[in-house]
């Protein structure tokens, strides 16, 4: 190795590690040294005179100084720092302009005029053939964001290397087409897989996406709707409950007034022993009037709760303040809390209205209940009261006869 190869590896080293910003993880010393590597590996295996390997290696090693200046026009200022190098070791101008004029041809899609700029763009490029392509693309994309050059997606990334695979690069020296080409094209195949792969992804995404959009908008449009069902189910409900009360009602009044006609009729008439046959069909009669009287009650008696509830019983969703027996013993601050927490809690609101609407059938089922068994019970009484009587008037009308 020459003496000036030797000097030139000593400052590009020193300039690299002292001036170059760290931001610029990928265009450094190690990217440097690789494009040095793949020059020499073109040297060997290309054989070129003595000379024209030392410029070509020389310009490997400057041909990314320039970025110790900024990223723009790097290949201009790597030609100034490069000459300025080699005219203070007396290299002779048009060495100096051949070696400029290699550093120039790293350029971006700059089209190689000889062999020796065929060599060295293919040098620059060998990372496209290396099996840690992917390492070194992750840290010029890196370094585009830490630059602030351009921030770019996944998928534009890959469909932006396939393009600079497929369009804009090629191999140019003989022993890049045969030796790199292949490993280049492994890479390729790779970087169509990850498209793929990247691009199912991104399909399931934005159907998952889309499924959760549109159950959010069902969630959100049929809101009055539930809302209708709600007020429609509640309403039919205390019709219901009103209906019952009401017949309850009728049924207590009914037999109130059999009750007071057969005390101020029937009662004062037992005193006297020729009546003594109605006793019987009398207090079988005020009995079964008695019981329906009792049911007619237990069917609209209510039923009131506590009254009462505590902050972790709406924190926890426990109480239903649509029901004021579970409220009526609070106070207005704490109820309105309670109301306002479950006003912002669509879940705890549903979740009210769907248990009153239970508790509710639950009270109709049993003032149904009731109400069957009062009118049995009245018919009946009615039934048998009737036929007690007419046995009883039966037996009194054979015993005169007799």
């Amino acid at each position: 190795m020459s003496t000036l190869i030797v000097d030139t590896e000593k400052y590009v080293f020193s300039l690299l590690n002292t001036d170059l910003d760290r931001k610029y993880v990928y265009h450094n010393l190690v990217h440097t040294q690789r494009v040095v590597k793949s020059t020499k590996e073109l040297i060997e295996n290309l054989k070129i005179d003595k000379v024209a390997a030392e410029n070509l290696e020389i310009a490997a090693w400057f041909h990314d100084t320039g970025f110790v200046k900024g990223a723009e026009n790097h290949e201009e200022e790597s030609v100034r720092i490069a000459s300025k190098f080699l005219k203070e070791h007396k290299v002779t101008d048009k060495r100096i302009e051949v070696t400029a004029g290699l550093i120039l041809a790293t350029k971006m899609n700059h089209q190689p005029k000889n062999d020796l700029e065929k060599m060295i763009v293919d040098a620059d490029c060998a990372h496209l053939a290396s099996k840690s392509y992917f390492d070194y693309t992750f840290l010029l994309r890196k370094e585009w964001e830490l630059t602030g050059f351009k921030n770019v997606s996944d998928i534009e990334w890959i469909a932006g290397n396939i393009e600079f695979f497929t369009q804009q690069h090629r191999f140019n020296t003989d022993y890049a087409l045969k030796n790199w080409t292949k490993a280049k094209q492994k890479n390729l195949s790779k970087l169509i897989k990850n498209q793929k792969d990247l691009k199912d992804d991104i399909k399931k995404f934005n159907q998952k996406q889309d499924a959760l959009e549109l159950k959010k908008e069902k969630g959100n449009v049929p809101e009055r709707g539930v809302e209708t069902m709600f007020r429609i189910a509640l309403k039919n409900h205390m019709t219901l409950s009103n209906i019952a009360d009401t017949k309850a009602n009728i049924l207590l009044s009914v037999n109130a007034i059999i009750v007071s006609l057969a005390l101020s009729n029937l009662l004062p008439k037992l005193d006297n022993s020729s009546n003594s046959y109605l006793i019987v069909p009398t207090i079988l009669f005020i009995i079964f009037t008695v019981a329906s009287i009792i049911l007619s009650i237990l069917a609209t008696r209510p039923n009131v709760t506590q009254g009462k509830f505590t902050k972790e019983d709406v924190a926890n969703k426990k109480v239903n303040l649509l029901f004021f027996g579970n409220f009526h013993q609070m106070k207005l601050n704490d109820f309105e809390w309670g109301i306002t927490e479950m006003m912002q809690d669509r879940d705890y609101l549903y979740g009210s209205l769907t248990k009153d609407l239970y508790f509710l059938g639950l009270v109709l089922n049993r003032k149904y209940k009731i109400l069957r068994v009062t009118y049995t019970v009245f018919m009946i009484g009615i039934i048998v009261s009737v036929l007690a009587f007419a046995v009883a008037f039966k037996i009194q009308e054979t015993g005169a006869f007799l």
